[in-house]
């Protein structure tokens, strides 16, 4: 964040955006993003997730998830527990090779 307001300082004062990354040891591309954001955006997924395998049993961990919050913090699903009661179940046939 200190670089982020440093490099937006720099360029407002009239340095240029190739003197500015050359100065602070950073891209161009860097430098051209930080002055098209007052903050720094993070991370932005470009598509969706894909999760074919996984895609018809959201709705039973959801459940499962939900009903979690209920318990004692020790007696929740774990992701091996969840893997396991898929397959036992459902008939899952992701997850293991």
């Amino acid at each position: 964040m200190d670089l982020y307001r440093k490099v937006r300082l720099a360029c407002a004062e009239g340095m240029s955006q190739r003197e500015a990354a050359r100065h602070f040891g950073i891209s161009r591309d860097s430098v051209r993003k930080i002055l098209a954001f007052s903050v720094p955006p993070g991370y932005r997924r470009s598509a969706p997730i894909r999760r074919p395998k996984l895609d018809g049993f959201t709705g039973i961990i959801d459940q499962w998830l939900s009903e979690d919050r209920q318990r004692p913090r020790k007696q929740r699903h774990t992701a091996k527990r969840i893997c396991e009661r898929l397959r036992d179940e459902h008939g899952f046939e992701g997850g293991y090779t």
